[in-house]
């Protein structure tokens, strides 16, 4: 599973534990468990961000996309991709 994660002034679905930056979600169908799993992957990415700089600039300026395992995409024939990524 990815999510495709943008900043966000408005109603956020995330924050940066580190800088408080709000991120907005945007998800493949996917059980709970596995947006729980994506969440937490999500929330150690934004930490690595800030090895470098301290306040929300640590963040891609643009959309990102946080990687995950392939399963969701191994059940097409050749793979498949969000939409997001084509």
């Amino acid at each position: 599973m990815q999510v495709l994660c943008k900043k966000t002034d408005g109603n956020a679905e995330c924050h940066c534990c580190v800088c408080g930056e709000g991120f907005v979600l945007f998800w493949e169908r996917e059980s709970r468990t596995e947006r729980l799993e994506a969440k937490a992957m999500l929330q150690e990415m934004l930490r690595r961000h800030h090895r470098i700089f301290k306040g929300p600039e640590a963040h891609p300026q643009g959309a990102f996309v946080v990687p995950s395992w392939t399963r969701s995409y191994s059940k097409a024939p050749g793979g498949s991709a969000p939409a997001w990524e084509l």
